[in-house]
């Protein structure tokens, strides 16, 4: 038959299952997503709908799934300014790459939702609970979120980029965190540096704890048991603050190691402007592998968080409970990589 001519009435459903030699109720099994087609039969209708140029009518193919074919994507925190430093912040642009380049190809739109308060969050659940998107994809950097809590008890499909604050069950994809932390000291200690410092992320974050965690027991194992820390807040000037910090009371140490690459950022700027050459004096490695450790001066070495693909692999965790695949949480970690540049 062939894609339909310029000007004539658009393809039906008939029309594909002439083309397939099938039924009318296969093609409408097929395109709805119905489990248990033969595979063989998928691919021909798959390849009768190219030819005909059909296209399903996506209203109508709802009333049948009950689905949108849309998930939130929900971006959650506190604090006025929020929405600002995320969208200030490499890491959650990957996020949304991966989120994209996963769910685009199967036909699902991700809808970005931000909840920076309680009154946000309560929308975000209602809007969820009215049927506007089929589940939610959640990436938060609140220690005690009750997000995720909030969505488990109003049986959302969800997914959590980090394991989940409090007791819920969840699927959620995570990094080792203190893994990632070794390699950093590891590093630091291979190129002779013993008078270390570490600049934290905020210490109410699991992934915080862990990375502060791993880095000072890599550290006690080489006979260094103390370790200078001051707290940081993802930011580049947050970095810049702790690095003055340390150097006012330690101007003799020669490693830095910052959770991530926006305060190492940050750490690199104060040294060179107040005279320390990096590595020479100074070695600095950050955490992520963000656009900012290309844009540092030197470039940083860092360790790889591969956001991406974690975030492609939240996404299909939770396209998995959509379509009935996934009855119990899943928890996926993803092993960190070290990533050597000019900055250690």
């Amino acid at each position: 038959m062939g894609r339909t001519a310029r000007g004539s009435k658009s393809p039906t459903l008939e029309d594909v299952a002439r083309e397939a030699g099938v039924s009318r109720a296969t093609v409408s099994r097929v395109v709805n997503g119905v489990r248990n087609v033969d595979p063989g039969i998928q691919e021909a209708v798959r390849l009768a709908i190219e030819r005909t140029g059909y296209a399903p009518n996506r209203a109508a193919r709802s009333l049948v799934t009950h689905r949108t074919e849309a998930v939130a994507l929900v971006l959650s925190g506190a604090g006025d300014t929020f929405a600002t430093r995320v969208f200030a912040d490499p890491f959650f642009g990957r996020v949304v790459n991966g989120v994209l380049g996963f769910l685009r190809p199967r036909g699902v739109h991700p809808l970005l939702l931000v909840a920076e308060s309680a009154t946000a969050r309560e929308q975000v659940v209602d809007y969820l609970r009215q049927g506007s998107a089929d589940g939610a994809l959640v990436v938060s950097i609140q220690a005690d979120d009750p997000l995720p809590a909030m969505l488990a008890a109003a049986h959302i499909p969800t997914a959590l980029f980090a394991r989940p604050p409090g007791a819920e069950r969840v699927s959620h994809v995570d990094l080792d965190h203190a893994a990632g932390a070794r390699l950093a000291a590891a590093h630091l200690l291979s190129r002779g540096r013993r008078r270390l410092a570490t600049i934290s992320a905020p210490h109410g974050l699991p992934a915080a704890r862990e990375r502060l965690a791993g880095f000072r027991a890599a550290l006690a194992e080489a006979g260094i048991d103390a370790l200078p820390a001051v707290e940081g807040s993802f930011t580049s000037d947050s970095g810049a603050r702790a690095m003055a910090a340390l150097l006012a009371d330690h101007p003799d140490l020669d490693g830095v190691f910052a959770a991530n690459d926006l305060m190492a950022l940050g750490a690199c700027q104060y040294l060179r402007e107040h005279g320390k050459d990096v590595p020479g004096d100074v070695a600095v490695v950050g955490f992520d592998d963000s656009s900012a450790a290309l844009t540092c001066r030197p470039p940083l070495t860092t360790v790889r968080q591969p956001v991406e693909r974690m975030s492609a692999r939240m996404a299909e965790l939770l396209l998995e409970q959509l379509q009935g695949t996934r009855t119990e949480p899943a928890s996926v970690v993803f092993a960190p990589e070290l990533v050597v540049r000019d900055s250690a």
